[in-house]
Formats: structure tokens, C-alpha cells, sequence
């Protein structure tokens, strides 16, 4: 959970913005959530001008919905969404690691390296939290390696919404081993300097991550009908 530390009065708004963005992130605030304001701003010992303004900003954003007369509440991704998002993030993510592989410095595939290491430490102590905070620096690595801003801006605009769904598809049975092996690849094309071999395995690593959360839903509606 975000710290309760004091917040500055110069641009407080924006400082509000970023603890609710984290918020949202780590789920503290879970999609389809009403933003309790009057809470937030006691807490936080704000008054609701900043905090109103704040929450613009994630609703500029898409993170939360702001909703006439009955207030604000964090974006819930439709299995619509997801299905629509993850084929672009596919080929975004692709093309950063194509980009990453052909500018990478001998030191940046050693960090890669060392980013991946964690995500085997996850992936053996079946930690899906750790698992899904690793993969995210890694790709956020991969993307900075790219080094290209029209692509960072792109990806950057999107990624957010995958992070709202904060790795569900990792709680299908044996998608983390089936993650864990995608990055091995991955990391062994990127050694090798194959940028045209990381991006296609780049793209397949986004695609499977939907297939198991297909999957993961699917499973879910299938129990809740059972139970119901």
C-alpha cells in the first residue's frame, strides 16, 4: 500500500495523481472499485479540490471512470478489451524488443540477464506477485532499450491498461512454467543477437499471456455457472 507521507502544496494534484495511479497499480484500488473521496482526502489530510483534480488525470488516462452524479471508479478491461489490447501490445512489444536486440550494449544484455535471473527465482518459488513485479521491469528494460520515443509513447499509453489487470493470467495452472520457458528463449535470442528471432518470440509471449487468461476466465465463468 502506497505510505501515508505528507504531501507537498506545490502541484499537489499531480502528487495525488501519482499515489492513486500506484494505488490502481497494485491493486489497492481494484477495478470496478468506487473511489471513496471523502476518505481519501481525510487520510490523506487533503481537501477534495486536489483529489477531484487528480482523478482527471487518471480519467484522461482511462485508469478510472468517472461517472455523472454518482462519482469515480477504477477501469474494469472487458474480456472485449483484452482481446482487442493484447494483439497490439503483441506487435508493440515485438518491435521494442527487435530494437532493444540492435542497439543493446554488451552491459544491457548483461542487466537482461540479471533481470531474468529473478524472474527464475519467482518462477521456482511460485511467487506470482514477485513473478508478475520482475516481468514487468523486464519489459519495461527491454522497452527503454528500444530507445525510440514514438514506440515508447505508444507503449507506454497501453501498457497501462495491461497493468490493470496485474498478471491474472499467471493463476492458470502452469502458465508461470510456460512464461518462465518464453523468457528463456527470449533471453537466449537477445544474447545471441537475433533481433528478428526476439521479436517474434516477444510477440508470441504477449499471445499466450491472453490465451491463459481466455482460459483462466473461461474456467472461472464454467465454476461460477456450476455454483450458482
Amino acid at each position: 500500500m502506497v505510505a501515508p507521507t505528507p504531501l507537498r502544496p506545490a502541484s499537489l494534484h499531480e502528487e495525488v495523481a501519482t499515489r492513486l495511479r500506484a494505488m490502481v497499480f497494485d491493486r489497492v484500488l481494484v477495478p470496478g472499485q468506487w473511489i471513496d473521496e471523502l476518505a481519501l482526502a481525510r487520510d490523506w489530510e487533503i481537501s477534495r479540490t486536489p483529489l477531484r483534480e487528480a482523478l482527471k488525470v487518471l480519467a484522461s488516462e482511462g485508469l478510472v471512470t468517472l461517472v455523472p452524479r454518482q462519482g469515480c471508479r477504477v477501469t474494469e478491461m472487458s474480456e472485449d478489451d483484452a482481446d482487442e489490447l493484447f494483439p497490439v501490445m503483441a506487435l508493440l512489444e515485438g518491435r521494442c524488443a527487435f530494437e532493444a536486440v540492435r542497439k543493446a550494449r554488451p552491459a544491457d544484455v548483461k542487466e537482461l540477464r540479471r533481470l531474468h535471473e529473478v524472474l527464475e527465482k519467482h518462477a521456482r518459488a511460485r511467487n506470482i506477485d514477485g513473478y508478475y513485479r520482475a516481468n514487468h521491469e523486464f519489459h519495461s528494460k527491454v522497452q527503454a532499450l528500444a530507445d525510440n520515443r514514438w514506440l515508447d509513447r505508444a507503449t507506454n499509453d497501453l501498457r497501462r491498461f495491461l497493468r490493470l489487470l496485474r498478471g491474472r493470467q499467471l493463476n492458470w495452472p502452469g502458465r508461470i512454467e510456460a512464461s518462465i520457458n518464453e523468457h528463456r528463449v527470449l533471453i537466449a535470442a537477445i544474447e545471441h543477437g537475433d533481433a528478428a528471432r526476439a521479436e517474434r518470440l516477444m510477440h508470441d509471449h504477449l499471445m499466450a499471456q491472453l490465451a491463459a487468461l481466455k482460459a483462466l476466465r473461461a474456467h472461472e465463468q464454467q465454476t461460477s455457472t456450476q455454483h450458482a
